[in-house]
């Protein structure tokens, strides 16, 4: 009885080893440990911002060690914009605005590819707008109430 699976457990698209490729690939970086860096920066300021069920699930789809860096962090009580999302990034780990943009935009790809289509849809209606942009996919603007 112990030793059958959870029929809700899935297993990870895939391993850290292999997401951490796929980063040092999307972001060009000059070796494994940058890419290591990056994915542990970047998944940890999400960690901020995530919360949920989305951040439940995308931990499930995430290889474990990525999923550790997720889950370590709690969540703050009020979303930074996408932008301020990537200033905050820059100022916890002392790069410029560009690289942590450069970094965000390599680890969210594969993020992105890792969460699939209807996840990621979900992860992005929880997050402020602008945040499609970071994770590579257009920019719909939602409708507002007419004023009357």
């Amino acid at each position: 009885m112990y030793d059958q699976l959870r029929p809700n457990v899935s297993q990870p698209a895939m391993t850290f080893d292999q997401m951490l490729e796929r980063v040092r690939y999307e972001g060009a970086y000059p070796t494994r440990q940058r890419a290591a860096e990056a994915v542990h920066h970047v998944l940890s300021a999400l960690g901020c911002q995530l919360t949920g069920d989305e951040r439940v699930d995308l931990a499930q789809a995430l290889p474990a060690e990525a999923a550790l860096t997720l889950t370590a962090q709690i969540p703050e009580t009020e979303h930074l914009t996408g932008w301020g999302f990537v200033k905050d990034l820059a100022s916890r780990t002392g790069v410029s605005p560009a690289v942590a943009r450069w970094d965000t935009g390599a680890v969210f790809a594969v993020v992105t590819r890792i969460a699939g289509p209807d996840l990621l849809a979900r992860i992005l209606r929880r997050l402020p707008d602008d945040y499609a942009l970071l994770f590579g996919q257009a920019q719909l603007s939602r409708p507002h109430p007419a004023a009357a």
